[in-house]
């Protein structure tokens, strides 16, 4: 059993057409908003946002999930955390997360068609919300409790105790890079090693610029289980956010 997680999200749909283009018949331009609620003079995401204080004390706009929002754009306005995203968007009986999917979509247009209730678009967008609120420790790199365990069973079962988890990405999907998670015997003399929950993460020097930051979930359900990575510093991210870039 090997750890290399390759692409930790569902696969999307292969076909052209989305699961939820029933209720689509035509694509419309994506936009943040939808035109009836579009404010005239400002953002079109000014009715959704919440201030917030930045450091230096200045007020800022917090821009939040809403329904109106299509898939792509959710996962193009949060690309550091994509893969948590489209692991929640689907396990809510969205199968549409995907590059070939019906993008210009909504949430709620797209969980409607799925025979959803209002209060279940409502659970899931405070669910979205939610996992963007989740705290970032920006200096270091670390597992979550659930990564952590389920890492160490998989160990046990490959003869492997005491290895650490080596954290890297290559040149891969359609956005030009995915992360990979693998076995790692010892440190490299290039590496620098990050300790979480007992368990030594080792990282490319050359890498943790733009992998510092980083969370390493584990997520298993319904809709599949895997490794979940959240990066800070990603910029993009495909549309199924299995892949990621560091520029817009």
């Amino acid at each position: 059993m090997s750890c290399q997680q390759k692409k930790t999200s569902p696969s999307p749909a292969s076909n052209a057409s989305s699961c939820c283009s029933s209720a689509s018949a035509s694509p419309a331009p994506s936009a943040c908003c939808s035109t009836a609620s579009k404010p005239s003079s400002s953002s079109c995401c000014s009715s959704n946002a919440e201030q917030t204080n930045s450091p230096n004390g200045n007020s800022q706009a917090k821009v939040v999930i809403h329904p109106e929002m299509t898939i792509s754009e959710i996962l193009s306005l949060f690309p550091n955390k994509a893969q948590k995203l489209s692991y929640a968007i689907t396990s809510a009986g969205l199968h549409c997360v995907g590059c070939n999917a019906a993008t210009w979509e909504t949430l709620e247009v797209g969980m409607l068609s799925h025979g959803k209730t209002q209060n279940e678009i409502s659970g899931l967008v405070k669910k979205l919300n939610a996992l963007l609120d989740e705290a970032v420790d920006l200096s270091t790199i670390s597992m979550t409790q659930r990564a952590t365990v389920k890492f160490m069973h998989i160990l046990a079962e490959e003869g492997k105790q005491g290895w650490g988890l080596r954290f890297s990405e290559e040149v891969a999907g359609c956005s030009g890079l995915e992360y990979i998670l693998d076995y790692s015997e010892k440190a490299d003399a290039d590496d620098e090693i990050f300790m979480s929950h007992g368990i030594e993460i080792h990282v490319k020097k050359a890498l943790v610029k733009r992998l510092m930051g980083s969370e390493i979930d584990y997520i298993d359900g319904l809709q599949g289980s895997g490794f979940k990575i959240s990066n800070p510093n990603a910029r993009s991210s495909c549309g199924c956010g299995s892949s990621h870039n560091y520029y817009d």
